[in-house]
């Protein structure tokens, strides 16, 4: 069976704002499957931002799961978080879902991951898939030598420069910011 592999996602907290942005490759095996896959997602009318890596099937999933925890939640995004975590990892179906996901709203930036983690990242960068560990140097970088620059200017150029290095991620971006 042929691994897809794909996926930079990348969130930034600066200067009171947070945005969300994604690459837009999907590669099976050694070829590009697609170039503009959609990994970006507002939810709540505006007020939640949700991005994806991993099977987009799995991810869906995780997703509508997501959405219906903030809706019983009253879109409170963190308790939201946990609560998916909680049912990903004790749900013998769930527990097989191969995605994680960032999601933000105007003041938290979190990960969720299968394992049943929610995390708060650290120097308020979140970055998952292929291209990950790239495009957070970058957005780290840039948060210490060009503080000037606002969120979402941070996002788009991490992930440019997450693009030029990783072979599973392209310049077809797509970034969004919670209202």
């Amino acid at each position: 069976m042929m691994k897809i592999r794909s996926t930079t996602v990348l969130g930034v907290r600066h200067n009171g704002e947070i945005a969300l942005g994604a690459d837009g490759q999907a590669t099976m095996d050694k070829h590009v499957a697609k170039s503009n896959v959609r990994k970006v997602r507002k939810l709540q009318n505006g007020k939640v931002v949700t991005g994806f890596a991993g099977s987009t099937a799995d991810a869906f999933m995780l997703l509508d799961k997501f959405e219906e925890k903030l809706s019983g939640y009253g879109g409170q995004l963190r308790r939201a978080a946990i609560e998916l975590a909680k049912e990903w990892r004790k749900d013998q179906y769930l527990r097989k879902l191969e995605a994680m996901m960032v999601v933000c709203d105007k003041d938290e930036l979190l990960i969720i991951a299968g394992s049943g983690d929610v995390l708060e990242p650290d120097s308020d960068v979140a970055a998952i898939g292929s291209g990950a560990m790239y495009a957070q140097a970058a957005a780290l970088a840039l948060k210490k030598h060009a503080p000037h620059l606002t969120a979402r200017q941070m996002v788009e150029d991490a992930l440019h420069i997450a693009a030029d290095i990783c072979i599973y991620t392209n310049h077809n971006l797509m970034i969004e910011q919670p209202s």
